[in-house]
């Protein structure tokens, strides 16, 4: 009998949603699982973004042809409660008086201010080496957008991951250059519109290759977790204000060379996900920790070797749901909800790497 093309793809999809859905039930801590854009508005979608806001999720990332094409853009999409908006393109690379000249953009980060305004910071250059620091504001929930500034020369702002905003409104932001190798520092502002301040590189590049931190503030101080080149992730503490950091030291925890986030539950643990390999982004787990030194594995979001499941970006809402969104192979954003509150911390799938 002569197969039906149709139905034999059509039996291919339900037996891979079938698998999908067989995953998902396996494991408690996994609520939901979705794409934020179905189809995505370009060709390349990656580095997303989350953030809560009263009137619901935002969402961010950037897109265009292929990393580093001058149409790479910023596109923002709401979830207000019915699902996903449209996404819409709201940052660009053209550079005003300038002929017109449109540079990529890279690495969004969305942040909530506690009197309410939202921030977008992002990267505008031609390359990680040349890039600078761009933001704007929403004073509205992300329905409109205003004041587009660039950043004081120097000056990244939170390079990947969120900052955290202290209790006299200083923004403390995670930041990190690549023009002179890698290295990670910390800039600070109280009003990001006006003045910043930036410490000292906490990484010598030759040393140890780092960028992209991502705080955790404990209640014995604040933490700073970095990708890295050397196979590990990273860390610096500082147990006294922001001002001095520890030397940078390697964790248990492998890395490679791919982004991570983390974030401080309302529990009082740390929730930190990343890829839990030293050269595969294909593999992308979540992890757990009362102290920030000693983890333990809480769930793994994909397993896909060879393949790139990578950038996450985290948050927990006032429901104590846990929100993660990263990049499916470069072709979109997705979003995956979690109940760490579902699931019992067990050891790492192959120990702690030392």
């Amino acid at each position: 009998m002569k197969k039906n093309p149709s139905l034999h793809r059509l039996a291919v999809l339900t037996v891979g949603l079938g698998g999908l859905l067989t995953a998902l039930a396996a494991d408690p801590c996994i609520v939901k699982s979705e794409f934020l854009a179905a189809p995505p508005p370009t060709p390349v979608s990656h580095a997303s973004t989350i953030v809560e806001t009263p009137s619901g999720l935002l969402a961010a990332w950037f897109g265009g042809r292929a990393e580093r094409a001058p149409d790479v853009g910023i596109w923002l999409t709401r979830n207000t409660g019915g699902g996903w908006s449209a996404p819409a393109e709201v940052a660009n690379g053209i550079v005003p008086n300038n002929d017109g000249k449109r540079y990529p953009c890279w690495n969004p980060v969305l942040f909530r201010r506690s009197n309410g305004d939202v921030l977008l910071f992002y990267k505008v250059g031609p390359s990680p080496e040349n890039w600078w620091g761009m933001l704007r504001r929403s004073q509205n929930d992300g329905k409109t957008w205003t004041q587009m500034r660039r950043l004081p020369d120097g000056f990244v702002g939170p390079v990947r991951n969120p900052p955290l905003e202290l209790n006299d409104g200083t923004l403390l932001c995670g930041s990190s250059l690549e023009d002179k190798g890698w290295r990670v520092h910390m800039e600070w502002t109280k009003e990001p519109f006006g003045l910043w301040n930036r410490g000292p590189d906490l990484n010598a590049a030759y040393t140890v290759a780092a960028i992209q931190p991502t705080i955790l503030r404990h209640e014995n101080g604040l933490q700073i977790l970095c990708r890295t080149k050397q196979g590990r992730i990273y860390e610096s503490w500082a147990t006294s204000g922001y001002y001095r950091w520890s030397p940078m030291t390697r964790t248990a925890l492998p890395n490679p060379n791919s982004a991570i986030d983390a974030i401080m539950l309302k529990d009082g643990r740390s929730l930190l996900v990343y890829n839990h390999s030293r050269e595969d982004r294909g593999i992308l787990n979540v992890a757990v920790s009362t102290d920030g030194v000693e983890w333990m594995a809480l769930c793994e979001l994909e397993r896909e070797p060879g393949t790139e499941m990578s950038y996450p970006a985290v948050i927990q809402t006032q429901d104590g749901l846990v929100h993660v969104t990263y990049t499916w192979k470069r072709q979109r954003i997705r979003h995956v909800v979690l109940d760490p509150a579902r699931a019992q911390p067990r050891p790492m799938p192959d120990g702690q790497w030392r």
